[in-house]
């Protein structure tokens, strides 16, 4: 990796594209700390270790312990992006026409996009400020009424669009995918608050012959970030192989070639998208607290998305395993394929072209999305079950969903990096 980024800098081009990547997570990571007008943060910090706060800050890089502007993230756009996607399985005809327009309804499905993540960002905004303002001891909000409350939803509403297009820049111009690199940056810039919480809670203010006790959990707790990292790294990485044979080729081209398809298709996308949709209604529940708190609808509701019980722990595991099926096939369409694949006069050997190949390709991504599904739902919901079970701090329980989303983003913004190397490479060559 460290040989990958030392040859990448020494090309103009992927040099640029770092750089600006850079730039705009150090705006982002700025406006991170521009507290909101009217807004008391300090009276979040009774609350600031609690699982919402913590999922919350997963996609708001630490924003919203401040109540920055740009304290809602991209959680708001990411549900959108899953509501849009969902529609066009056959269930709003208009966006499943736009689907299959190409490029010009890829832009019709992005503004309707974006025209839902303003309603969730404005309707999550002024529930997680009404809510939160009725939890922490020392009211969240300075002088709380309805107009308040509207001005504080449209700033922040404003704060989301504005990371949304950070995120829409970096992946244009930069390297990445935009939000998960958002997402991987705000990770990343908590991770020393992390450390020095543990070290708080493990050595200040313990005696001394507890010492070994908490050198044993931080080693352990070591060991057991490794051995994830490691395990992430290897699936990851893994990938099947599908032969394919051409009928047609060019003088001094191979007549058979292969196309890897990774074991996990889906990636890291999955958990993003779970934990936005389990921190959704979390944040929209937190508006009837105060009205609503003792009675049982509310209860039931907010045990049922509270990742740190267990009936929220196995809702969010199943959440991971239906969105990998879903979103391996948005990833790599079986009917497109088997399409392409006659286009180019290649076939794949042992079937037949058309539609027995987009059957043999569906079954094959049934199985490889099985193993990810299982893969990704084990690594996030055993950090949860240990947190739950041993009543570990709650940011801790969430550390394997963290650890998936920094390993995976990694992961495949170096791979990025390698193609735009190995493709100027080519184009070098050519000349």
């Amino acid at each position: 990796m460290l040989t990958t980024m030392k040859n990448a800098l020494k090309v103009k081009d992927i040099r640029n594209k770092l750089l600006f990547t850079l730039g705009v997570l150090i705006v982002f990571r700025l406006g991170s700390y521009i507290t909101v007008p009217g807004v008391n943060a300090q009276a979040l910090q009774s609350v600031a270790s609690s699982g919402l706060i913590s999922m919350l800050n997963t996609f708001s890089g630490g924003g919203l312990t401040n109540y920055s502007i740009l304290a809602m993230g991209v959680s708001p756009y990411i549900t959108a992006q899953i509501i849009v996607q969902l529609l066009q399985m056959d269930i709003v005809p208009k966006f499943v026409e736009w689907g299959k327009q190409g490029e010009v309804g890829r832009r019709k499905l992005n503004q309707a996009t974006r025209w839902l993540t303003i309603v969730l960002a404005f309707v999550q905004s002024i529930g997680i400020t009404a809510g939160f303002n009725s939890l922490s001891q020392l009211k969240l909000v300075n002088n709380p009424s309805i107009s308040t409350y509207l001005t504080i939803g449209v700033i922040l509403t404003g704060g989301a669009m504005l990371t949304t297009w950070m995120g829409d820049m970096i992946t244009d111009r930069g390297i990445g995918n935009g939000v998960s690199i958002i997402i991987f940056a705000g990770i990343i810039a908590r991770m020393p608050t992390s450390i020095y919480q543990i070290y708080q809670e493990q050595f200040v203010n313990v005696s001394q012959s507890d010492w070994w006790k908490s050198g044993l959990f931080v080693v352990g707790l070591a060991l057991l970030v490794l051995i994830i990292v490691m395990f992430v790294t290897w699936v990851e990485q893994a990938n099947d192989r599908i032969p394919i044979q051409y009928t047609r080729r060019a003088a001094g081209a191979p007549d058979s070639s292969y196309l890897p398809l990774k074991v996990n298709v889906a990636g890291v996308i999955p958990v993003i998208f779970a934990s936005s949709f389990i921190a959704t209604p979390q944040t929209i529940l937190l508006g009837f607290q105060s009205s609503h708190g003792d009675e049982t609808w509310y209860t039931v509701l907010s045990n049922i998305f509270n990742m740190q019980s267990t009936t929220g722990a196995i809702l969010y595991t199943i959440l991971i395993v239906l969105f990998t099926f879903f979103y391996a096939f948005v990833q790599v369409n079986p009917e497109k394929l088997s399409k392409n694949l006659q286009k180019q006069g290649s076939y794949i050997p042992g079937v037949w072209p058309g539609k027995d190949t987009q059957d043999w390709v569906s079954k094959l991504l049934m199985r490889l999305s099985t193993v990810g599904a299982l893969y990704l739902g084990l690594i996030s919901l055993i950090p949860l079950l240990a947190s739950d079970i041993w009543g570990l701090d709650e940011s801790i329980g969430l550390g394997g969903t963290s650890l998936l989303i920094v390993v995976g983003v990694a992961l495949e913004t170096i791979r990025q990096i390698k193609g735009l190397m190995m493709k100027r490479d080519y184009v070098g060559f050519i000349r």
